[in-house]
């Protein structure tokens, strides 16, 4: 059977330098291959893309903002890619390229297994996680929740009763 739920993540990054400079050259000279490992990665479902094949492209946060949204099957997949095999290798250099951001940059939410969320979607769940801490409805690694039950009399998701998918 199917899941009823996959994993969402919205991470953002500010930028140093504008991504066109030799500052941010190695980290746009790796983005295809950390895309690419993502994308074999199992329990990877999908990400945000423009014309280019990344979301680069995409700042719904502003100019100097780089957003990466993507969907898992389960934080146990997001979590073995974001911090095991060579993604770490970039996450260990981040500071070369990225500044540090005094809020959340993370936040995780289920979704409905086939919903691909947009950024105003993410941009929401960030603002909630700021705004209330972590939650069913916006979580981190370090404060994960688990994907919401189903209620067979109506369908509708639900934690501790109430709809956590609106």
């Amino acid at each position: 059977m199917a899941p009823a739920f996959e994993l969402a993540q919205l991470n953002i990054a500010l930028m140093t330098a504008p991504l066109d400079s030799p500052g941010m050259a190695d980290f746009v000279a790796n983005l295809a291959r950390i895309n690419g490992l993502a994308e074999a990665s199992p329990g990877y479902v999908w990400r945000l893309e423009d014309e280019g094949g990344d979301a680069t492209a995409i700042r719904p946060f502003g100019d100097d903002v780089l957003v990466n949204l993507s969907v898992w099957r389960d934080m146990e997949s997001l979590r073995d890619f974001t911090y095991r095999g060579a993604h770490t290798e970039m996450l260990k250099r981040r500071n070369e390229w990225f500044a540090r951001i005094s809020e959340a940059h993370l936040v995780c939410w289920w979704v409905p297994a086939g919903h691909r969320p947009d950024a105003r979607e993410a941009a929401e769940r960030l603002a909630l996680l700021r705004e209330q801490g972590p939650g069913p409805r916006a979580f981190t690694f370090r404060h994960p929740f688990p994907p919401p039950a189903t209620l067979p009399n109506d369908g509708k998701a639900t934690a501790t009763g109430a709809n956590v998918l609106g």
